[in-house]
């Protein structure tokens, strides 16, 4: 059975993106130039253009062209893990800077910075109250989730309560994500409790407006909500 020639281009195409010869963000030639490059109608290079849109791989914008897809790491919300633990989970390089860390008042107060390969995309400052903060401020927050130390010192999580909000970025945040402050950012406030209604860990996190974004996807029986990042435009 022949092929149709708008499904070989866009199976070429999508060879071509997963093999990084179009990376993510990058604008796809003109299509007048890739219907002349691949000898067919406009019309038949449309119908590949929209294969590719509806598997995911590019996105089109009005006035502007037509561009890879940003590849998504999702975040959800919906679970009790760590924002590094989701994306590691995905494949992602992710690293985390500890700016800070030290007891105030028994309590551990932790300032970190997570970076999606070598972009900083999230500012997170955590409290623990005591007695659990004295037993984890030891811990290398750089290869160890605050969650797993706390499990580690026989601490149980049950359920957390998180509030996302628009904001600007403010210093010193600002510095430690390495933008100017004014620009848009999701502010997470996230409380965290173990058995007895304990508060085990405060949470605040300023997350890049424009490296980040928020997927949800709702069933019948659930509600999956997720955070998707996106390609840096300042690169």
């Amino acid at each position: 059975m022949k092929i149709p020639a708008y499904r070989r281009i866009a199976t070429d195409l999508a060879d071509k993106i997963r093999a990084g010869e179009y990376r993510p963000g990058d604008a796809l030639p003109a299509q007048r130039e890739l219907s002349a490059g691949y000898g067919v109608t406009l019309m038949t290079l449309r119908q590949a253009l929209q294969e590719l849109r509806d598997e995911g791989l590019i996105v089109q914008q009005a006035g502007r062209g037509t561009f890879v897809a940003p590849v998504q790491a999702a975040y959800r919300v919906d679970t009790l893990r760590s924002f590094v633990e989701d994306l590691r989970e995905q494949g992602h390089r992710v690293t985390t800077e500890v700016v800070s860390a030290g007891l105030r008042d028994g309590a551990l107060h932790l300032e970190r910075v997570r970076l999606l390969g070598d972009r900083p995309v999230i500012h997170q400052t955590s409290s623990v109250p005591a007695p659990w903060g004295a037993e984890v401020q030891s811990e290398d927050f750089r290869r160890m989730s605050l969650y797993a130390a706390l499990a580690g010192a026989g601490v149980t999580i049950v359920r957390a309560s998180e509030r996302i909000v628009p904001g600007l970025l403010t210093e010193p945040a600002a510095g430690h994500l390495r933008r100017p402050a004014g620009e848009a950012v999701f502010v997470s406030e996230r409380t965290t409790y173990a058995m007895d209604e304990q508060i085990a860990v405060v949470d605040r996190a300023i997350i890049l407006g424009d490296l980040m974004e928020i997927r949800a996807e709702r069933a019948a029986t659930r509600l999956s909500v997720q955070w998707g990042a996106i390609p840096d435009r300042h690169d």
